[in-house]
């Protein structure tokens, strides 16, 4: 490489002596010893051969341009590896392309679902029939035993005072029971009064005494509280 360059480097004068030199150590062939030279060898020669340009008119040569210097090996090798790990890529991004799933516009359409086939009703003679599950029956029967119920305590009842309007009725009389109270935005006082039937036993209550009467269980249509006491007679 060094000599190509000092080739490249020199002047065209220099290459033309040196093209000179090269054509006059053509024209004169070397002389074997003990060979003799006959003038009609030399005159054959001289006719045979080609004539020579001179140096002067000899064309130019054209310098030769210096190939491609080619990296060193280690550069060569450190790129090599470098291809090929290119290579490979190109190749799995070819193949992930090939494997990649068709896109959702040409997948299939999805089926419609299958209705639901009924089951056919069988008698219940033709029905499975299921197994009883036998429970070991004990030797002895274990006796009955009652638990005494708990007291509870009977929840307060509602009380009414009223005055006795009626007894005609044989164990019942009428108690009418008035109520007053002051309206929540005029807060005018409204008097009314209601009127219960009410069970007597003895028929103690006459017409005008203050009774006090006590809620109970339905004794009839109308009849669901009970005289309690006489609170005042009637004068």
């Amino acid at each position: 490489m060094a000599d190509e360059q000092k080739n490249a480097e020199e002047t065209p004068e220099a290459v033309e002596e040196t093209v000179a030199e090269e054509a006059a150590a053509e024209e004169t062939p070397p002389v074997e010893e003990g060979a003799a030279e006959t003038p009609g060898e030399e005159a054959v020669a001289e006719a045979t051969a080609p004539e020579q340009p001179s140096a002067e008119e000899a064309p130019e040569p054209v310098a030769e341009e210096p190939p491609a210097e080619e990296p060193p090996a280690e550069e060569a090798e450190a790129v090599q590896p470098a291809v090929e790990e290119a290579r490979a890529e190109e190749a799995a991004a070819d193949e992930s392309a090939a494997e990649a799933p068709a896109p959702a516009a040409e997948a299939a359409p999805p089926r419609a679902p299958e209705p639901k086939k009924k089951r056919k009703r069988l008698p219940r003679a033709e029905r499975r029939q299921r197994p009883k599950v036998l429970r070991e029956r004990p030797a002895e029967r274990k006796p009955i035993t009652r638990l005494p119920k708990p007291e509870s305590e009977r929840g307060r009842r509602q009380e009414r005072r009223g005055v006795v309007v009626s007894d005609a009725m044989d164990k019942t009389i009428v108690v009418k029971v008035d109520t007053s109270k002051a309206h929540p935005r005029y807060k005018k006082v409204v008097r009314h009064s209601v009127k219960f039937h009410a069970h007597d036993e003895q028929n103690q209550a006459k017409v005008g005494d203050v009774v006090l009467i006590v809620e109970t269980r339905p004794l009839s249509k109308t009849k669901n509280w009970r005289l309690a006491q006489v609170v005042e007679a009637a004068k």
